[in-house]
């Protein structure tokens, strides 16, 4: 015994030279590296030229943060200066030392440093007007704080072996690294930020400018509203986040909207960040706008170099906080012994409490400053993704975008992008665990000895552990992704289509598509989430197993166990457990992360259109506008089939050229290859001039009339009104509530086919171009409008313009100077109309055609002319109603103004819906009770709170069953002490595994059961519900919420009922230690909840709000690149690219502010909890001795050293914030629903109709409750088997009154009857599965012909042939490879738009319903198509009543009776010989233009 006391000794003296030489070395070194800058900055100043004073001219921000640095220097060094007069006065006192000296030296050094530092800031900042720190500063700056972190480690710890250690030096350690910190940042952020990247934001910036007709969406440009007073912050705000109480106390006293929430600062706001990152890329890509390769590693470059500066400053907080989080760990073990000893020293147990109290404090510090600096790097990293991707999407080729689907574009804009945002969250864990690990580890050395090794080598085996976990879940995770693509692609392209579905009844048998493919879908999301539980329970047990581990070596080895030892062990063991709990975590998230960026990846490697496919000629060219030279070009570059072959032709100045031909002929195509968006094979394209563009499939931006005609060009209102004028758009607009202000619904769902095309006519007419592409703009017109649209557009305004238009009406062609034949993909015939009308069969079957029909009508006029037979009583009839309708007319202007009259709610699309005040609580029950009625939420619990008894009871046991030091016998066996231990600990994890099992069971059902429900709703809604809800919005709650519903909620419920136990059992054990501890327990308690009350409101205002502001980013993502091709031919590239930066900034604003808002309430929890930690530190050292173990007191302060409200109120605010998409799903689970799909009382035959006779009685409809009647009290019959025309100008109500036919909207008032049945009696289902439609817009879905025709398999492949055939589409399907199984791509992109509305033609013929109606069905076919296509109807459907809504005349006389309609009513309806007869009639007018227009 007494050689071990003596071999002790000897190696405490050893301890105390070893350590007073590290000391001594500690301070040599560091005054030899301040004496090394303190003579390099000598030199600098005395080498200074001396300047004029220009500081004024620098940037508010630098001045005020460069003052700040300056008075810091100064300070410094004062008060190193007074260190080294008190260290002056001990050695006087208690004499020399080495220590003492070289001390000095170091305090000397240091004054004189940091006062040349102030000295060289005054010389180089005062005196010129430089905006930025220089290197030599910044990288001194940092070193120095991470030098002074070391110090105070290193110090802390000789003190505590050797307390002899002066006070002056713990000092020095602290101030340095509290000035320090504010270095560090100075240097990283103190400089005029917004001049690093103005020179980047020249395109923006012009752009910007010139916005003053509108774009005004949310989220305008900084400085049009107050900037964000974090920009302004002064140092107490901003270290206590303080800048953030204006918006906090708004939001407490009033519901806040986004114009309550400041701009973001310039350098963040989107066109800054997103210059930023584009410099970065395109340095490292240097191709990247010529449709170069990016890969993953050049994306994480560039995202990196963006944002170096937060991730180095991040970096820094991280270092300060984790070394921090260590200092409890070491020091519980001398707090227990100090407990313990019988000569207790006050000033070393106040010294204690106040390491303890200072390290929690800078934890909580460095903690708050750096998830807030997280947050806001996550919130750049958005804006770059979201902008770049963007950017990418206008200049796909039209091959890359059939090869990326829409669905696939929304999951890289919602999910994909807010996953690698989300990724700088968990950035610094990936260095930070082992770093964690080390440290830990270094304290187990410390206390336990070579048990450390056990301990390490036991957590390098859970670690290694993660390695096939990882790949596992990168592999679910990918094919999660992709059939989350899947489904997204089908669900886009459903909301689309319902209008088609509805009439066809198909809704329900889409919607179950959708179910199988997430049950494919949640397949894989099983495997990932059971995969992550199991990850979680390993790794939330790991620390259990280490501590078991490390335990046993112990009594195994005979290493004597202590409270003090273990005490400390548990608490290495509590830090360790965050870092390998936040391990699996940190894998998920890097395997979604790289999945994510493996996606935008590929989605930017896409191919670019063709750069330089057109050549701009020169502007001496005066002759020449247009010019193909060999043109050879092919949608498809991989296909042997070209698109457009041996293309020649010149177009002047000033000419018309119509181009036309039969269906799928190529005459699109060429009209895209002049606009370069079909790639090129070989030859050359020419332009000079500017050009504007009408596409034939009408793309209208969802936002007012107003703006979609002036698209970006200044409001002159006399061109404006003449082009209204031209357009015939006059009459619409007084129609609508709104005039031009009237908002159009997703891609114009609120207008008809024909407005749609005069408003982007009027769109190109007013952008005064050189020459105007025109295709096929008068097919979706009726006849009086197409007359007038020629004469006042093409041969009026357009006069002395180059026109190029397509068109089937061959009554437009002799007005043009150039005639193009187009058969196959060539030109076989180019001339004037005269010349090339004997030259070739082509055009003459096109013309002859016409001819024939035109024939036919002058026949029949002139055969009502001679008939005599109409007796007088049915002229007087016909006058007689004729005459009553004038009268309603005369009346209706009155009463229709009166409807006009109505407020802003009176527009069809409104505002999304944002739920007001705090969460109802019946969300949070409707979410934990819908799986299994909530029965397995008790288990979860119990099985939670058993976890934290067995947690608390296992410490207990293994530190009172162990002596306070190692001169006490153990009252415990070794073998007993872990035995039981062993047991208490797997008990913890059992409980572990049925929790995790069971919250993943339940969340995963619970999401399910919502998505079925919602999407049951959805489809289920009436058809108004689209008309006036974009398709973003539906589409953010099926991708966004629903992902949180399946992966986000459930854990962070199950991290909130973690939180809540690990409070109740932490402020147990520390108030078992004294009851009185509950006097500071509960006012704290309350303050915290006061804060939290205060807090809330406005948290969960903006969390609602970046819910809201998300949907329009991905509503103008997919509206852009559906009218890329427009945007880019009007050269709107860098305008649409400025309202998607502006939509990203209103997303930014709230997302920011939130952030700032949680980290303000997380400080002040921080706070007082410190604050109660301090009071139960106190007690404690304070408390007699004896009244309590040392072992349970020390139990008590490592409870406490984790001890706070915020990990409560933390996962309480999160949660809320995920449960927004609870809310916002079960806001789509409560939409009105149609009537039922089937009516079991009034089920009907199987052969109904038998005879389609069709009723309408007063028949009233409007879109909505809030709007205007569309159908005014329509009355009429359509007899059995006839065949009714309906005529009228656009916007008069026909295919509103096909709507009402097929219940799209409900009757405000009257009734439909078809073969004696009440329509409104039956199922939905069995009316429109028994009914026959071919809608104004020919769809097709993607996938192949024959799914398209009979997508549920009822056919055989002779009678589809038989259906191609009588639509004379056979003929061009033989000749494809596929046949039937040719691929339809999305939207049917690869098919022509006649090709479209015949295969729609050739789904009717397989049903040969009795009651079929064509709505303008064959609006964009030849006339030569048109006529067999009648012929083949009048053949096929001789016995079905046929309701046509035409456009060619020609199709309508040939009809058994005639409905006029003007304005929704029935103006005349007769056959059509009666009313020609009636030379004063609407339709006699009608006809007499129509003829007129084709003689002329």
């Amino acid at each position: 015994m007494d050689a071990f006391e003596e071999t002790k000794n000897d190696m405490n003296i050893w301890i105390f030279f070893s350590q007073s030489s590290t000391t001594i070395f500690m301070h040599g070194f560091s005054a030899a590296l301040h004496l090394i800058l303190l003579l390099v900055l000598s030199i600098s100043c005395v080498c200074k030229r001396r300047i004029k004073p220009n500081l004024e001219n620098s940037n508010p921000i630098f001045k005020k943060t460069y003052w700040s640095a300056l008075i810091s220097c100064l300070g410094l060094s004062f008060c190193n200066l007074l260190l080294f007069v008190l260290n002056c006065l001990s050695m006087y006192r208690y004499g020399w030392s080495d220590l003492k000296l070289v001390a000095q030296l170091d305090f000397t050094f240091k004054t004189l440093t940091w006062f040349v530092i102030s000295a060289y800031l005054w010389i180089k900042f005062s005196h010129s007007c430089e905006h930025k720190f220089s290197i030599l500063l910044r990288v001194w700056w940092v070193f120095y704080v991470l030098m002074s972190c070391s110090f105070l480690v290193i110090h802390f710890g000789l003190y505590w072996k050797h307390s002899s250690l002066q006070f002056l030096l713990r000092v020095s350690d602290v101030v340095s690294i509290i000035v320090g910190l504010f270095f560090c940042y100075a240097g990283l952020f103190g400089k005029e930020r917004e001049d690093g990247y103005f020179h980047l934001l020249d395109p923006f910036l012009k752009i910007s400018s010139s916005q003053n007709n509108g774009d005004d969406r949310q989220g305008s440009s900084v400085g049009e509203e107050s900037i964000t007073p974090y920009v302004n912050a002064n140092l107490l705000s901003f270290f206590t986040f303080a800048w953030m109480d204006s918006l906090l106390a708004l939001g407490y006293n009033k519901t806040l909207d986004l114009e309550d929430v400041p701009q973001l600062a310039n350098y963040d706001s989107a066109e800054v960040v997103f210059a930023c990152f584009r410099n970065k890329l395109e340095g490292d890509s240097n191709t990247i706008d010529n449709g170069g390769q990016v890969s993953t590693l050049k994306l994480v470059k560039a995202l990196i170099l963006s944002t170096w500066k937060e991730i180095l400053w991040t970096t820094l907080l991280s270092i300060v906080c984790t070394l921090a989080s260590y200092v409890g760990p070491y020091l519980i073990d001398a707090f227990v012994q100090y407990l313990n000893s019988p000569l207790q020293l006050n000033h070393k147990g106040y010294e204690l409490v106040f390491i303890f109290i200072a390290s929690k404090l800078i934890r909580c510090l460095s903690d708050r400053h750096l998830f807030f600096q997280l947050r806001k790097m996550g919130i750049r990293v958005r804006a770059a993704l979201f902008a770049v991707i963007y950017k990418k999407g206008l200049r796909l080729s039209s091959q890359s975008k059939l090869g990326h689907t829409s669905g696939e574009s929304i999951n890289l804009m919602s999910v994909d992008v807010d996953r690698i945002g989300l990724f700088s969250w968990y950035l610094h864990d990936i260095w930070r665990v082992p770093v964690q690990v080390i440290l830990a580890l270094l304290i187990l050395y410390n206390s336990l000895g070579l048990a450390s090794l056990v301990a390490f080598v036991a957590t390098l085996i859970l670690m290694l552990v993660n390695v096939p976990l990882g790949k596992l879940q990168e592999k679910f995770q990918g094919r999660l992704m992709d059939s989350k693509d899947q489904r997204m692609k089908v669900t886009s392209e459903a909301l689309r289509n319902m209008r088609i579905l509805k009439f066809h009844g198909w809704e329900m048998k889409l919607l179950a598509t959708i179910i199988e493919i997430r049950n494919f879908e949640t397949k894989w999301l099983k495997k990932l989430l059971y995969t992550s539980a199991m990850t979680t329970f390993a790794f939330v047990s790991a620390p259990r197993f280490v501590s078991i581990v490390t335990f046993g070596f112990c009594v195994l080895r005979g290493i004597p166990l202590e409270s003090g030892k273990i005490l400390s062990a548990l608490a290495t063991f509590e830090i360790l457990k965050g870092a390998i709990y936040n391990l699996p975590d940190t894998i998920f998230m890097v395997v979604q992360t790289k999945v994510s960026l493996d996606r935008i990846t590929l989605f930017l490697c896409l191919d670019d259109l063709q750069p330089n496919i057109v050549e701009k000629l020169p502007s001496d060219a005066v002759e020449v506008a247009v010019e193909v030279v060999k043109g050879n070009f092919s949608w498809d570059l991989h296909s042997p089939n070209l698109t457009l072959k041996d293309i020649n032709f010149r177009v002047y100045h000033g000419s018309r050229v119509a181009i036309c031909g039969s269906i799928g002929s190529g005459k699109s195509s060429l009209l895209s290859c002049i606009l370069g968006e079909v790639p090129k094979v070989s030859g050359a394209i020419k332009l000079n001039g500017t050009k504007a563009y009408v596409a034939q499939a009408p793309w209208i931006q969802s936002g007012k009339i107003v703006d979609n005609i002036l698209f970006g060009k200044k409001m002159d209102k006399e061109r404006y009104e003449m082009i209204l004028e031209a357009c015939s758009l006059k009459k619409d607009l007084e129609l609508c509530a709104f005039g031009d202000q009237t908002i159009i619904g997703d891609r114009g769902i609120n207008l008809s086919g024909g407005q749609k095309q005069r408003i982007q006519l009027a769109r190109a007419l007013y952008h005064d171009a050189d020459i105007y592409l025109l295709d096929d703009p008068f097919s979706a017109v009726d006849v009086h409008t197409g007359t007038h649209l020629f004469k006042e557009c093409l041969l009026g305004i357009l006069g002395s313009k180059t026109v190029i238009y397509v068109t089937h009406q061959v009554e437009f062609l002799p007005s043009a100077d150039l005639i193009l034949v187009m058969k196959d993909g060539r030109i076989t015939q180019a001339g004037k109309y005269e010349e090339i009308l004997n030259s070739g069969t082509d055009f003459m079957k096109l013309v002859s055609v016409h001819k024939k029909a035109l024939a036919d009508f002058n026949s029949f006029e002139l055969k009502t002319d001679l008939d005599n037979s109409i007796s007088s009583e049915e002229n007087d009839n016909t006058l007689y109603c004729e005459k009553s309708f004038q009268d309603v007319e005369e009346r209706e202007p009155q009463k229709y103004k009166t409807e006009k009259l109505v407020g802003t709610e009176g527009q069809l699309v409104q505002e999304e819906k944002r739920e007001k005040g705090g969460v109802s609580f019946s969300v949070y029950w409707k979410y934990v009770t819908t799986a299994y009625k909530g029965i397995f939420v008790p288990l979860i619990s119990l099985a939670q709170i058993l976890f934290e008894l067995l947690l608390i009871g296992s410490n207990y046991w293994i530190v009172l069953s162990t002596p306070i030091s190692g001169d006490v016998r153990p009252h415990v066996k070794g073998f007993t002490l872990i035995f039981v231990y062993v047991a208490l600990t797997l008990g913890c994890s059992l409980c572990i595994f049925i929790r995790s099992m069971l919250v993943v069971t339940v969340g995963y059902k619970t999401a399910t059961l919502f998505f079925n429900k919602m999407h049951l709703c959805i489809f289920r809604t009436p058809l108004s519900f689209f008309d006036s809800t974009p398709s973003g919005r539906i589409l953010n709650r099926a991708s966004i919420d629903q992902s949180a519903l399946d992966t986000s909620i459930p854990h962070q419920f199950e991290e909130l009922l973690i939180s809540i136990i690990e409070i109740v059992g932490t402020s147990a054990v520390m108030s078992q230690v004294a009851w009185q501890m509950l006097l500071v327990f509960i006012p704290m308690i309350v303050i915290c909840i006061w804060y939290q009350k205060y807090y809330i409101s406005t948290a969960r205002e903006l969390s609602r709000m970046f819910g809201v502001c998300e949907a329009p980013i991905i509503q103008h993502f997919v509206e852009s690149i559906l009218g890329s091709t427009t945007i880019r031919c009007f050269d709107q590239e860098k305008r649409f690219m400025h309202t998607s930066l502006k939509l990203v900034d209103g997303y930014s604003r709230p997302k920011f502010h939130f952030s700032g808002a949680i980290e303000w309430l997380l400080f002040r929890m921080d706070m007082l909890a410190s604050i109660t930690y301090a009071f139960s530190l106190v007690f404690l050292i304070t408390m007699l001795k004896g009244v309590l173990s040392p072992g349970v007191m020390g139990i008590a302060v490592t409870y406490g050293l984790g001890f706070s409200m915020h990990g409560l109120l933390w996962d309480l605010s999160i949660l809320e914030n995920k449960i927004i998409s609870v809310e916002r799903i079960m806001q789509y689970t409560c939409i009105p629903s149609e009537p039922p799909l089937l009516v079991e009382e009034s089920r009907l035959d199987h052969e109904w109709p038998s005879q389609g006779k069709v009723d309408i009685v007063d028949l009233q409809v409007r879109y909505a409750p809030h709007l205007p009647l569309v159908l005014r009290g329509i009355t009429c019959t359509f007899p059995s088997r006839m065949k009714i025309g309906i005529v009228g100008r656009t916007g008069s109500g026909k295919s509103t009154l096909v709507h009402a036919l097929f219940r799209m909207f409900e009757p405000t008032c009257g009734q439909i009857w078809i073969d004696g049945i009440n329509i409104s009696k039956i199922g939905l289902h069995d009316l429109r599965s028994r009914l026959s439609i071919i809608p104004q817009d020919p769809i097709m879905f993607e996938g192949t012909l024959r799914s398209n025709l009979d997508p549920f398999k009822e056919y055989m492949d002779e009678q589809i042939w038989k259906a191609l055939d009588r639509c004379q589409l056979g003929d061009e399907v033989r000749k494809k490879e596929e046949k039937l199984d040719s691929i339809v791509t999305e939207n049917g992109e690869n098919w022509s738009m006649g090709q479209r509305q015949l295969i729609c033609l050739a789904r009717i013929l397989l049903k040969r319903s009795k009651v079929l109606v064509l709505d303008e069905a064959t609006a964009s076919v030849d006339t030569a198509t048109d006529y067999l296509i009648q012929q083949t109807l009048r053949q096929y459907f001789s016995r079905s009543t046929v309701i046509t809504i035409a456009h060619r005349l020609t199709s309508v006389l040939d009809m058994d009776k005639v409905l006029l309609l003007d304005n929704g009513l029935v103006l005349e309806y007769d056959s059509p010989a009666k009313l020609l007869d009636i030379k004063s009639s609407s339709f006699a007018k009608l006809i007499n233009e129509y003829t007129r227009r084709c003689s002329s």
